[in-house]
């Protein structure tokens, strides 16, 4: 029998997560679909970027240094027409913005500082500017233009489809299994009876999972059951990458998660994390015996091979399973995608002072993140879901500290 595992530090269960071997898997998609996907492999440039010299501005090309009193307009070059003069002393192209530069020429002058009449053009008012805008100089040819791992915003699509790209190579997003357990839990939308909840938690994981770049797949719910719970599990891992169960992790008489996932070849990395919220999470993986290697660190299934699939146990309290995620899944997600940016943080001043009884575990408070300032949520522990709904960052205390006074400087984790 495996007893479970001794309590371990949050950065203890970060190392365990981050030892969890995984490769990003590519995927072709159309442009108009990339947005919010991550890239799976670097984008160099094509070719140069402008691909010829083109006019910054409507006005006249000519040479500089050229101080004829008046120039001949040869041409009109609008964006997209090639010019078909050589520009030679004394002449000027009327050019469109965009348009090629005329060969000879290597200057516009802009519009409202000409004058132009009988097809003759005079320069009437100094342009400081040159006003062309030079092959290659944003990008030249072979330069790295998007790093694997970069997440394509619309910034990052518009670049894409600039340099002619109608498909984006990115990874695939991770399938996220969710299954909540607990028979106390009731459809919202449906009348809710004397000692039932409604089930928040399938909602909130989904939502997170699908903001974070991955797939969720909702697997329904489990009784407090030891055999269904069991089943529940094994049947999930066909249908997801990674697994989330959300409730049955504690120590009563109704929590079947950790040995649930014992009973269908799951190994536990930890159990318990000095945590608040989310003290009793479970993390534990499943070598894939269709393959042949090396199993994951710290299992010991012999004769297995690749990582298989890996499956978490989260608190049932609603703050705790949304906190878990964001701390310790997402980061595992992003990786997934060949992500490898630590979240987001910011620094803030703290406007009014945190203390709490005992430092035993690393604690995560809610905030209010504005204008430099991080705001302390009322917050009455890991069932209020409305401190959390308040709150746009995590104020993170580590273990050993009690206290810190108004106007430190804290790190907030954004949500």
């Amino acid at each position: 029998m495996i007893t479970a595992k001794p309590m371990i530090s949050l950065e203890e269960a970060e190392k365990a997560i981050m030892s969890f071997p995984v490769s990003p898997a590519p995927e072709m998609v159309p442009l108009a679909e990339a947005a919010g996907r991550f890239l799976a492999q670097d984008v160099f440039s094509p070719r140069d970027i402008p691909e010829f010299n083109k006019s910054a501005m409507d006005g006249y090309a000519y040479i500089s240094g050229d101080t004829s009193p008046a120039f001949r307009v040869v041409e009109t070059i609008a964006a997209g027409t090639p010019p078909r003069v050589v520009i030679t002393p004394g002449q000027c192209a009327k050019i469109m913005t965009g348009a090629m530069m005329p060969s000879g020429a290597d200057r516009v002058v802009r519009r409202e500082c000409t004058a132009e009449e009988n097809g003759l053009m005079r320069i009437v008012a100094q342009d400081l500017h040159v006003n062309v805008r030079c092959q290659g100089e944003d990008l030249p040819a072979g330069k790295l233009v998007l790093a694997a791992g970069v997440r394509l915003r619309p910034a990052q699509v518009a670049l894409l489809a600039s340099l002619g790209s109608a498909e984006a190579t990115v990874a695939r997003r991770p399938r996220v299994g969710i299954i909540t357990t607990g028979s106390e839990l009731a459809d919202p939308g449906t009348p809710l009876a004397p000692g039932r909840i409604y089930d928040s938690n399938s909602h909130s994981l989904s939502a997170q999972a699908r903001e974070a770049g991955a797939v969720p797949v909702l697997l329904g719910r489990v009784a407090d059951d030891a055999e269904a719970t069991a089943e529940a599990i094994n049947a999930a891992m066909e249908a997801c990458d990674i697994l989330i169960i959300s409730g049955g992790v504690s120590a009563g008489d109704f929590d079947h998660v950790p040995a649930a996932m014992r009973s269908v070849g799951f190994t536990p990395h930890f159990e318990k994390i000095a945590v608040q919220p989310g003290m009793p999470t479970v993390f534990s993986t499943r070598a894939d015996q269709s393959h042949e290697g090396t199993a994951p660190a710290g299992q010991s299934h012999e004769g297995t091979a690749a990582a298989g699939p890996c499956a978490f146990g989260l608190p049932g309290n609603p703050v705790s399973t949304f906190v878990i995620f964001e701390v310790l899944i997402k980061p595992l997600l992003q990786r997934m995608m060949g992500n490898n940016d630590l979240p987001l943080r910011q620094q803030a001043t703290l406007t009014s002072p945190f203390r709490r009884g005992n430092g035993e575990r690393t604690v995560f408070i809610p905030v209010i993140l504005r204008h430099g300032k991080a705001e302390l949520v009322s917050y009455h522990g890991s069932a209020h879901l409305h401190a959390l709904a308040r709150a746009n960052g995590l104020l993170q205390v580590p273990t050993g500290q009690k206290e810190i006074a108004a106007g430190s400087r804290v790190d907030v984790r954004l949500l």
